[in-house]
């Protein structure tokens, strides 16, 4: 067995304890650790955020270029999202292709904000058809102590709540070591978030340490936001062989907008 594997000691002390309400730092099954967010983390970045959930340590930053609008969006700018997953965060992460996680980490963040409706991506138009502003989104893990995904997520509003245009001229190019005063246009009621549930057994738990989501069964991502004081669950994802049945997914539903409440209370307090 690799140092980076759970024993099996672990998992069914794990199983024991969670079965009976309990973890090793004390929360609540339901409860995520404390939550730290700064700003302005990159000079270089158009808007940039650092996020610390318990030990879990994420830097996101947000880049703005032009370029030709996709396809089949030719009256909306574009949004792109990126994760990399570098050894310097986990002994799990390996150099080289990116694997399963460093694939799926951005598609659920960029699915979150994309379904959420949060930039309004018709605004980012230069020029119809021609010229379009992308947003880049760039997710770089300091540490993986788990949950990384739901912190990825905070980490991106926040990034994209800073963010600040460059000054462009008539030609289509960029300065950018000359802000505008404009803001990336957002939804300003819109705030998107990721929760992970995680099942073992019988139980669910929120915001695993690393040890509890290697040794989880399955997992459940739901990509949620509030629009004009309507509660949304925008995308769902699960991962994992075990099955999650309807009663479980129920509960789930009923805890999300309570979570929501919750975290996005923890969040303003840092805007």
């Amino acid at each position: 067995m690799s140092g980076m594997e759970v024993s099996n000691l672990t998992k069914q002390t794990l199983r024991k304890m969670l079965a009976e309400g309990k973890r090793f730092d004390h929360r609540g099954l339901l409860d995520f650790r404390e939550l730290e967010v700064s700003y302005e983390v990159s000079k270089k970045a158009e808007g940039s955020a650092r996020v610390k959930l318990g030990k879990t340590d994420v830097v996101v930053g947000v880049k703005l270029q032009t370029g030709e609008p996709y396809p089949d969006s030719p009256d909306n700018g574009n949004l792109m999202v990126s994760g990399d997953l570098l050894p310097l965060a986990s002994p799990r992460f390996e150099s080289g292709p990116p694997g399963f996680d460093a694939i799926e980490l951005p598609r659920l963040v960029d699915r979150a904000v994309r379904s959420s409706g949060m930039i309004d991506l018709e605004k980012l138009v230069i020029k119809k058809g021609e010229m379009v502003w992308t947003v880049i989104i760039d997710i770089y893990p300091i540490n993986d102590d788990g949950n990384l995904i739901d912190a990825a997520c905070i980490g991106a509003v926040a990034a994209l709540m800073q963010t600040v245009m460059p000054e462009i001229d008539k030609d289509g190019k960029i300065n950018y070591e000359k802000k505008t005063s404009k803001k990336l246009p957002l939804s300003k009621d819109i705030v998107p978030l990721l929760f992970s549930f995680y099942k073992f057994g019988d139980s669910i738990i929120l915001d695993p340490t690393r040890e509890e989501q290697e040794s989880s069964d399955a997992r459940m991502t739901f990509g949620v936001s509030d629009w004009n004081g309507q509660f949304m669950v925008n995308s769902c994802q699960k991962k994992g062989g075990s099955t999650v049945t309807a009663e479980e997914i129920a509960k789930m539903m009923d805890i999300l907008p309570k979570k929501f409440d919750e975290t996005m209370k923890k969040f303003k307090k840092f805007l």
